[in-house]
């Protein structure tokens, strides 16, 4: 077997890897499977690339360049991995999702100077357009995700006016600027209407470079009008620009790997985003188009209490616990923050052998990233039976007698269920149909999109705050022994 033939067979290994990765990135038992077969599927790629790239008897400079990136690139992400909590894990998706839109931009911007003299045809010219315009705009919009997930910027939409029309007509600029860009490369003289100084190439970069700037504004602009509690969502759209922005830099480079892997990835990334938006009464396309965030992202007007809480102490609760039959437990992002789900862990062990029954409601934008919560849980041992989405256990709140929700705020907010509210339409968990409510809080503040919940002063909630970690281990403390 020759090395091209090894190469191409390597990148199909490297191909089925990935598609088996997801698959087994679909379910929980097999999440750890499927996150080992996607390692192994970019190891195959690497190594395929770098017998590549040497079988073409690269100059030393080229070899120490390659090596220096790789090692550049495995210390970066091995310091980042050892480094980063489950907290972060968020921010972490955004800025990697902003790397590979960053990459696509530079290698659309390599693959079209490689071709300065000899001319490109008019398919290659379009592929580099693409892969740069969705490059840009994903790189500055994962930059506002990052900003706003570690909350370096506020959480509240940027609404300027018109800006629908200004976005609008970004697009219809940079579709005017492709044509002119693909019509003027696509001449390989060097002198174009009577312009000698100038060859067609260097003429075809200003609009290539008016493109760039335009998708750079319009990435920042889609992502800042929409609101933080709808991040979620735009992490997983960003996920599918990413993966749509590698599948075209496949294609300049003629990867077969990177365009299935870039196609696998955006696809899968759009499905979750459809997915989520349905959990979340969202339209899709306005995700697209960075539209929902004036509504649902908003800040509540006034935002003042709406009544008086009534709080409860660890060994109330712990005894309320004791002595019910049924349990919920809603988690959220306070919980992630507190690291508290080792003692949640603890305490639905010591129910459960009570002869409590404690299962867990998520909600499918609970915490800042997709599936955030059941890995939360998972790192903890919670069993994975126990652990159910918002449609397969929000009937079962009315028969629920103690319902904990560790720092959910929006997902849980009745607000969601009346007209005009900022989060109207929104699926919630109900979990104020339950006999009781204890709410696990830092402060008495509103939630992350900033709007008040009605819940903490109905007559069957009560409040217990502070650290949810510390809490949470003093009602372990507080369970009776026998």
């Amino acid at each position: 077997m020759g090395i091209a033939q090894l190469v191409q067979a390597t990148y199909i290994v490297s191909g089925v890897l990935f598609i088996l990765a997801l698959q087994g990135l679909s379910k929980h038992e097999t999440a750890k499977r499927g996150n080992a077969l996607g390692v192994l599927g970019m190891a195959f790629a690497l190594f395929a690339v770098i017998v590549e790239i040497v079988d073409g008897e690269p100059s030393l400079v080229t070899i120490i360049l390659m090596v220096g990136a790789i090692a550049l690139g495995a210390g970066v992400g091995i310091i980042k991995a050892l480094k980063v909590p489950m907290t972060g894990m968020p921010e972490l998706v955004a800025q990697l999702h902003s790397f590979v839109g960053l990459a696509a931009t530079l290698v659309g911007f390599n693959s079209y100077l490689e071709h300065w003299e000899t001319g490109a045809d008019g398919a290659h010219l379009v592929e580099v357009f693409l892969g740069i315009f969705i490059g840009a705009l994903t790189f500055t919009g994962s930059i506002v995700a990052w900003a706003k997930l570690s909350e370096k910027m506020s959480g509240k939409p940027l609404t300027l006016p018109g800006r629908n029309l200004l976005n609008l007509a970004i697009v219809i600029i940079s579709i005017g600027l492709g044509y002119w860009f693909v019509k003027t490369a696509s001449f390989h003289e060097f002198t174009v209407d009577g312009l000698p100084a100038f060859g067609a190439e260097k003429i075809a970069l200003l609009p290539l470079g008016a493109m760039t700037a335009l998708a750079l504004f319009l990435g920042f602009h889609l992502v800042a009008a929409i609101g933080g509690a709808d991040m979620p969502v735009v992490v997983s759209m960003l996920n599918s620009y990413s993966g749509w922005a590698a599948a075209f830099a496949g294609f300049m480079l003629g990867n077969n790997v990177l365009i299935i892997t870039g196609a696998l990835v955006g696809s899968s990334g759009a499905i979750l985003s459809m997915i989520m938006c349905r959990a979340m009464n969202r339209s899709f396309v306005s995700v697209i188009l960075g539209g929902f965030g004036s509504e649902s992202g908003a800040v509540a007007a006034g935002g003042e209490e709406e009544g008086e809480m009534h709080e409860v102490s660890a060994e109330g609760v712990a005894q309320m616990l004791w002595d019910a039959k049924s349990v919920i437990i809603t988690p959220g992002y306070g919980m992630a923050v507190a690291q508290a789900q080792y003692p949640v862990a603890d305490m639905t062990k010591r129910l459960q052998d009570h002869g409590v029954e404690v299962r867990f409601a998520i909600h499918p934008v609970a915490g800042r990233l997709p599936g955030h919560m059941n890995v939360l849980l998972a790192e903890a041992r919670v069993p994975y039976d126990i652990v159910l989405e918002m449609d397969e256990i929000n009937d079962d709140f009315k028969t629920t007698d103690v319902v904990l929700v560790i720092g959910a705020n929006d997902t849980v907010n009745p607000a969601a269920m009346e007209p005009g509210s900022p989060i109207s339409g929104m699926p919630v968990l109900h979990v104020w149909e339950a006999a009781n409510v204890i709410v696990f809080k830092r402060g008495r503040g509103a939630g992350y999109a900033g709007v008040q919940n009605p819940l903490f002063f109905k007559d069957n909630t009560l409040m217990c705050f502070g650290d949810a970690k510390a809490t949470v281990q003093a009602i372990v403390a507080g369970l009776p022994t026998a």
